[in-house]
């Protein structure tokens, strides 16, 4: 399985007091202990420029980064793993109201794998398994880590994500710390289309689309107690107003234990409403 545990990007006793807080596991569990009896609070956020980065994999070493008793979807030895960055548009909780625009919008990179059904004892949603999170904002990295068993999240040492009217370009700089290295470079492109690889798996554009973009649910291990981490997400993407992009370059750093068997597949959401609505162990 995977690692997650938290290096600040920066050396120095700052970095220090700061991965020690990220790891603290006796303020997660009097964390969990109180929020679990009390109601989630819905987060809401008007993201912006989502870019889809997609790599179908050799399903058995993806396998390899799952808890015992997760099963990922797959076809004929593959599975799609997909890292989807973009920009937030005011993060924070609902019922802010119209005072949530004055919340901050930080870049945020989400890295995950496909299940074939969520855990038992859950709704049958369409479901993802967080590998790696990555913000570029100190308290909201700091903060998801502190406050949220779902999103295992590292702060960027440097982060850009820049989408003009014909190019998108991502690119996560680790440092000193934990983050995941990424370099993408793609252009927009008018019209959609499919290799082979994927064609096999999906058919065609717009399936391929609605199964990476469309999901109702997310899980994440929880290594202080062995549990799984549940949420349900909104996420209503608009599929008539997804772009094609046609990448490159691609640089990952995570495909070096999840070996590509497909050349990359990806595409944009320039806009959706994200709704985060609920948490808890199972």
């Amino acid at each position: 399985m995977h690692d997650n545990t938290y290096h600040h990007p920066r050396a120095g006793w700052a970095g220090r007091l700061l991965s020690s807080l990220a790891n603290c596991t006796h303020f997660a569990n009097a964390r969990q202990a109180i929020l679990a009896r009390l109601p989630f609070l819905t987060l809401h956020s008007d993201v912006s420029n989502v870019v889809y980065m997609s790599w179908l994999v050799d399903a058995a070493a993806a396998q390899q980064l799952l808890p015992d008793g997760v099963t990922l979807w797959q076809r004929d030895g593959k599975t799609p793993f997909t890292v989807l960055t973009y920009r937030h548009g005011h993060f924070g909780p609902a019922l802010s109201g119209p005072l949530r625009k004055l919340l901050p919008s930080p870049l945020q990179s989400n890295w995950r794998l496909y299940l074939d059904h969520t855990p038992p004892g859950t709704p049958a949603l369409p479901c993802v398994y967080f590998l790696k999170n990555i913000m570029d904002s100190l308290p909201h990295a700091l903060g998801t880590r502190m406050f949220s068993d779902l999103l295992p999240t590292h702060l960027a040492g440097n982060m850009r994500h820049q989408v003009t009217a014909t190019e998108a370009y991502c690119s996560i700089t680790p440092g000193a710390g934990s983050a995941p290295a990424l370099e993408v470079h793609a252009a927009i492109h008018a019209e959609p289309s499919l290799d082979a690889d994927w064609q096999q798996i999906f058919g065609n554009w717009q399936d391929a689309v609605s199964f990476l973009a469309c999901q109702e649910a997310a899980i994440a291990h929880v290594p202080r107690n062995g549990k799984l981490a549940y949420g349900e997400i909104s996420l209503p993407i608009a599929l008539e107003q997804v772009q094609a992009l046609t990448v490159h370059s691609a640089e990952c750093g995570l495909l070096a234990q999840l070996p590509p068997v497909s050349t990359p597949f990806a595409f944009l959401v320039p806009q959706v409403a994200f709704q985060a609505l609920s948490e808890r162990l199972l």
